[in-house]
């Protein structure tokens, strides 16, 4: 089979190229999706070498100010650098609510930046549907750093770490009050934090500094490799961008680390392809009128979900 036609263009690493591929892997279209995975097999060999960051926090921590301020910075030290910014869906267009080329007006602008900002669909985790496509096309197009920005934070903004080699959370100076709510969550699966608009006010940075890195290491054993810790930004003035990334750099140092985090992840996907499947073979061979008259019972009541879905998957018997 021949190389798809969008294949050597996005090696090249043609924006364009790249966009009209992206918008290949979301669509749902049946013939899409076939053409979307020969694409993904011929630029699968030249994916993987990019550092995949996820980034997450509260509303109002300033996720879209941190990232143009660190991938402004990054591409002027020669990096190249791509951000998918999940955006929450409007429940009536299904489209994105905002859009991050006007939230990132510098970085947006640059030659070796690309931003796509994708509707989350409904999708839960943070993430839109086809995150991990558009990882592998960013990456085949030469994009260096990959940053994942997330809808925001939550007991569901978990599946962002699923993607990504390091998870990033970002907090406010007064961070105190936000672990309360977050300690169980997302702050466990955190690699590394930041406080951010640390200038607002320096001494509460520096308590949320010292209470984060207390909670970092009760609640995220990792081992010797790796521990947790709490950094210092100001995307104002760039204070603090230097110091993060030296902590970025120092956790990619460990790269069997990293391979082993990726063939868990690939491995997981595989597990959730598999059930999607599985569901999508059984419902394909259901009496959708059975299947009507049951979930018609449940809404009346008559019938409870769990007896419904053992009736369901009741062999058939003579007669019936």
């Amino acid at each position: 089979m021949s190389m798809h036609p969008l294949a050597v263009p996005l090696l090249a690493g043609h924006r364009r190229a790249l966009a009209r591929a992206v918008t290949l892997v979301e669509s749902s279209r049946p013939d899409h999706e076939r053409e979307a995975q020969h694409l993904l097999a011929d630029l699968l060999p030249y994916a993987g070498r990019s550092r995949r960051i996820g980034l997450t926090g509260v509303p109002g921590v300033g996720k879209s100010s941190f990232i143009e301020a660190l991938g402004t910075w990054l591409v002027g030290e020669g990096h190249r650098v791509a951000v998918l910014a999940v955006d929450p869906s409007s429940p009536r267009s299904g489209g994105s609510l905002m859009g991050d080329q006007t939230r990132m007006p510098r970085l947006s602008v640059h030659p070796s930046a690309y931003i796509r900002p994708s509707p989350s669909g409904g999708a839960l985790g943070g993430v839109a549907r086809r995150t991990r496509e558009t990882i592998t096309l960013c990456e085949a197009a030469g994009y260096g750093v990959v940053l994942v920005e997330t809808v925001g934070v939550g007991q569901s903004e978990t599946q962002v770490a699923a993607l990504t080699d390091l998870l990033v959370l970002l907090t406010l100076p007064n961070a105190g009050d936000e672990l309360q709510g977050l300690k169980r969550g997302i702050t466990e699966l955190a690699d590394l934090c930041v406080i951010h608009k640390a200038d607002l006010d320096p001494a509460a940075a520096n308590r949320a500094q010292s209470e984060l890195s207390s909670a970092l290491h009760l609640l995220t054993p990792r081992g010797a490799s790796w521990q947790p810790s709490a950094v210092q930004v100001s995307s104002l003035s760039g204070a603090g961008l230097e110091a993060f990334w030296e902590r970025v750099q120092s956790y990619f140092a460990d790269q069997e680390r990293v391979r082993a985090r990726r063939r868990a992840q690939t491995a997981q996907w595989f597990e959730e392809l598999l059930q999607a499947a599985a569901w999508k073979a059984f419902a394909a061979g259901l009496d959708t009128a059975a299947l009507a008259g049951l979930r018609a019972e449940v809404r009346a009541g008559t019938l409870t979900p769990v007896q419904a879905v053992t009736r369901l998957l009741e062999p058939p018997t003579e007669g019936r």
